[in-house]
């Protein structure tokens, strides 16, 4: 089997979407399934205005058109909605090729915080991008629910791993810190919503790993956190495995896969209600939700370590990538294949 998947997000940005999509990639590859992924790495890119860090690609259907062609695939697959998103549907679209979408990110909240563009607009593209698809994948029941209130269409569930072979509670990093430890990890970016965590009135250490555009911004405001930059594989699962609660500030992720890697680590979790967090840990035992992230922090300090590990290892990239695969539309035919 192939599977052709065009996405925005790929190496060297670090994100969920990439870690997804990266990990799915290789462990259909020891099932002898190909992935071909078409990238920025595959076009002339620009910095994206306001995110530096991030590559816009300026894409070309001639170029995706000939990639099907070569490729062959069974199934195609558009993980983002940027401009090879776009370009790839619409290659599609043309040429009567079914495809899936997945709805990983909250763009119109996060366009919302930066450009005041108001949601409903954002949602109304993003709705008719993905109902040409023959399936939306999305990640938790909330966020199912959340769409099919917005006029989604044929949502179907993609849930995610961890990898718990790498994530995990031993040899944690000498942190010259007071105790208790509070840590958040991920995109330093307005949308991620981290003052709502370095404003908190919490006793020992606030820390936060990551990079991003308001860093630098943060650093400033909040003297008294600790930014430790990015890490990445074993220098950040030891750095997760040193805290006693991993800090999930944001509202506009749709699920969050730090939160099941913090775990793995036996850090339980504090975050508000909301979509990811409600789904992954309300009633779990391993983490504290509250409208309240201070009285969330807190009770999350009283969580037994012991439970947070077990609960990560029944989370596998295994059974992700099975969802995947089901979810998949086949193609009956396409150019270059006879029907």
């Amino acid at each position: 089997m192939k599977v052709l998947v065009a996405t925005d997000a790929w190496h060297p940005q670090v994100n969920g979407v990439v870690r997804t999509l990266s990990t799915v990639g290789a462990l259909a590859a020891e099932r002898g399934i190909v992935f071909d992924f078409v990238s920025p790495n595959d076009f002339r890119t620009i910095p994206l205005p306001s995110y530096p860090e991030i590559p816009l690609a300026l894409p070309s259907k001639r170029i995706i058109r000939d990639r099907i062609a070569a490729f062959k695939p069974d199934a195609i697959h558009v993980a983002t909605e940027g401009s090879i998103g776009f370009f790839a549907r619409s290659v599609c679209i043309e040429q009567g090729l079914p495809f899936t979408t997945s709805y990983t990110t909250k763009f119109p909240e996060y366009i919302a915080k930066r450009f005041r563009v108001p949601v409903s607009w954002s949602y109304t593209v993003l709705r008719r991008f993905h109902n040409r698809g023959e399936r939306v994948m999305v990640a938790t029941k909330s966020l199912e629910l959340e769409l099919q209130t917005r006029g989604f269409e044929n949502l179907v569930r993609w849930g995610r791993g961890v990898d718990t072979e790498l994530f995990t509670p031993e040899d944690p990093v000498a942190l010259d810190l007071p105790r208790p430890i509070f840590m958040s990890m991920g995109r330093v970016a307005i949308e991620k919503n981290l003052e709502a965590f370095l404003s908190l009135d919490l006793p020992g250490s606030k820390v936060v790993i990551g990079k991003g555009p308001d860093k630098a911004f943060l650093e400033k405001k909040y003297p008294d956190a600790h930014f430790l930059g990015e890490k990445v594989g074993k220098e950040l699962a030891r750095h997760l495995a040193a805290a006693d609660v991993f800090v999930f500030p944001s509202k506009t992720d749709t699920f969050g896969n730090t939160q099941q890697e913090a775990l793995a680590c036996g850090v339980p979790v504090a975050a508000f209600p909301v979509t990811g967090p409600l789904d992954l840990l309300e009633d779990s035992g391993v983490g504290a939700l509250h409208e309240d992230l201070q009285q969330a922090c807190l009770a999350a300090l009283e969580i037994d370590k012991s439970g947070c590990r077990a609960f990560a290892l029944e989370r596998t990239w295994d059974k992700s990538l099975n969802q995947f695969l089901d979810n998949l539309a086949p193609l009956a035919k396409f150019v270059g294949r006879p029907s």
